[in-house]
């Protein structure tokens, strides 16, 4: 899937949230057999080192992105992709409770 051009700088790494996905597309991608991860309400700082996709099975967040003034939220029913090299402060608010995946192409150098 290849991003549209942009002329921002390449720190411009967007967060792409898809509230409730057909359940055709999460059989597709194999969900169910990703790993999971939870945390409690709080705030983490936190640092991508590879693209990471995740689907909320539960919990609210509000994603600060770092040297942006952006905001992103989602929750319990969003697909999220998370940019690899993306810096940023969670802030969750329910508890998260999600299946999650790293982009392997994005970590090897072939």
């Amino acid at each position: 899937m290849a991003a549209p051009a942009s002329s921002d700088s390449s720190s411009n790494l967007r967060i792409i949230v898809q509230s409730n996905p057909p359940e055709s597309q999460l059989s597709e991608l194999g969900i169910k057999s990703w790993p999971k991860w939870g945390c409690s309400p709080g705030k983490y700082q936190l640092k991508f080192d590879a693209e990471e996709t995740c689907y909320l099975l539960r919990g609210k967040v509000k994603v600060y992105p770092k040297g942006s003034s952006e905001v992103v939220e989602f929750g319990a029913g969003d697909l999220v992709i998370i940019p690899k090299g993306l810096s940023c402060t969670w802030d969750v608010s329910v508890a998260v409770d999600k299946h999650y995946k790293f982009d392997s192409s994005s970590s090897s150098s072939s």
